[in-house]
């Protein structure tokens, strides 16, 4: 589902943005989502990557290019789970950063891959959402597995 916006950056929003820039560095991800720690709020942050410092992304807005192009991706939601997946390979996001200061970016590279995975999350989209069904298949047992194991609603 998709997640709310962050209606003020106060003790919370900070010490959750602390949490992900942690989970992100214990786990080797580059990125993760507030929603894959179970919160409902449209914050991701990336870590320091090819010489760009780490960064919280808070209500975030992304805006792409087109054609678009396959690159191998996973997830730390989604362990054992890869696929290629088809995402334009520029992107220009604005967001705020954890003082409430507005900022723009723009990449044509890696970051413009991980901004939309991780918005992907903000959206409630996962990587699976987005393979192609060949990638599907190929990971087909994992993703059963993981939807064997995941809570259902109402139980």
């Amino acid at each position: 589902m998709k997640a709310r916006p962050v209606e003020r950056i106060d003790a919370f929003v900070k010490e959750l943005v602390k949490d992900l820039f942690r989970y992100a560095k214990e786990h080797e991800g580059i990125g993760i989502a507030a929603p894959q720690l179970g919160e409902s709020l449209r914050v991701f942050v990336v870590l320091a990557h090819d010489g760009e410092p780490e960064r919280a992304f808070i209500n975030p807005r992304l805006v792409l290019s087109r054609p678009s192009n396959l690159y191998d991706e996973g997830c730390l939601s989604l362990p054992d789970i890869r696929g290629e997946i088809m995402r334009p390979p520029h992107a220009v996001i604005t967001a705020m950063d954890i003082d409430g200061n507005e900022f723009t970016l723009e990449s044509d590279g890696l970051f413009a891959r991980v901004w939309q995975h991780e918005y992907d999350h903000l959206d409630g989209i996962l990587i699976i959402d987005r393979m192609r069904p060949i990638d599907r298949l190929v990971n087909r047992r994992a993703i059963r597995d993981l939807e064997r194991a995941a809570p259902r609603a109402g139980h």
